[in-house]
């Protein structure tokens, strides 16, 4: 139990992950959140716990709010000492009004008044941003591109969306739309991520990069070879982007190849969002973390002989450094953001 020393008033900040298969809900040390202090020096408590989103909002919200209001209670801490929230969630939504708008992955979510709602219920103040903004705050403030300026960060996980801080300010677009990375065509005919055959998220996200898999397994076997990846064709929807990553660890040529393919349409996209945005950093999360080393060599070559030389010279692209519990993090440095 985490206990004030004396007299002193101690505060905290509250963390909300919403996510199409699980949801945590943290509480952080606000001094520790403020400074920038080393990542593992932030978190005190969390609840992790299954989305179960087929049961609907009202079933989530409420296992969400219980969650909360155990943390405050196990650890001693009333309302008053929790300074704010934030709330990180797969878009649409609008981070002003604090409404979520419908995620694909969260069916049934519409406008749902989020802020307004643990506002009301617990009496803190609330803020909200999409998962890849809130994933951009975290790794801006507290890994990867701490210390800069203009920063893109790709969440780079089953889909592919992006978070933009922007001359050292969060960009949010017009109506919270900036950031949709995803939905560039890289290309006529591919496969298809964010509703668009040969988008950046369907040839580079995880999904994006195991239907390169299974079409180069279907031309395989078609030619009487028994790739290692998938001998069978029976098993070709069961491939993933952890099981190409795993191969590739171990030589096979086939899921280097499948990088390779993905890695030059990287290298297209970056190319496209370092002439736009000058970035000094892109910061790549998840599938990105794992498989990097296998997507940058030729995602490095496409970007030399695309991007404008000057840009180029001064953007470095990185892993995302906060691992597996970025979405935590994300959540807490929501509360950081300028409104």
């Amino acid at each position: 139990m985490i206990r004030k020393a004396g007299a002193e008033m101690k505060k905290y900040i509250g963390g909300i992950d919403i996510g199409g298969t699980k949801c945590a809900v943290i509480l952080g040390d606000s001094n520790a959140i403020k400074s920038g202090e080393h990542p593992e020096n932030m978190i005190l408590d969390r609840i992790c716990f299954s989305s179960e989103a087929e049961k609907g909002p009202d079933f989530m919200l409420e296992h969400i709010y219980r969650s909360l209001a155990l943390l405050l209670k196990r650890n001693g801490i009333s309302t008053e000492e929790v300074e704010a929230v934030g709330v990180s969630c797969g878009g649409p939504l609008d981070h002003r009004k604090g409404i979520i708008m419908n995620p694909p992955n969260l069916y049934g979510w519409d406008d749902i008044p989020i802020v307004t709602e643990i506002e009301n219920t617990f009496g803190i103040k609330t803020f909200l941003q999409n998962d890849a903004n809130a994933g951009a705050l975290a790794e801006w403030k507290f890994g990867a591109a701490r210390g800069c300026r203009n920063v893109v960060f790709l969440t780079y996980g089953t889909g592919m969306g992006a978070g933009l801080i922007l001359n050292g300010r969060l960009y949010n677009g017009t109506n919270d739309m900036a950031g949709e990375a995803g939905h560039i065509r890289l290309t006529q005919i591919g496969p298809v991520g964010y509703g668009k055959a040969g988008s950046f998220e369907g040839m580079c996200s995880g999904e994006g990069i195991a239907q390169i898999a299974r079409l180069k397994i279907r031309e395989q076997i078609q030619q009487g070879k028994k790739p290692r990846l998938c001998p069978e064709l029976s098993e070709i929807d069961r491939v993933t982007a952890k099981d190409i990553a795993d191969a590739a660890g171990e030589g096979d040529e086939l899921s280097l190849e499948i990088f390779n393919i993905s890695g030059h349409y990287l290298g297209m996209a970056l190319a496209i969002l370092i002439d736009i945005l000058n970035p000094e950093i892109i910061v790549c999360g998840s599938v990105f973390v794992k498989s990097g080393k296998y997507l940058l060599p030729e995602a490095l070559r496409v970007i030399h002989s695309e991007a404008l030389p000057a840009a180029e010279a001064k953007c470095r692209i990185v892993p995302a450094a906060l691992g597996t519990k970025i979405g935590d993090y994300a959540a807490l440095a929501v509360t950081l953001q300028e409104t």
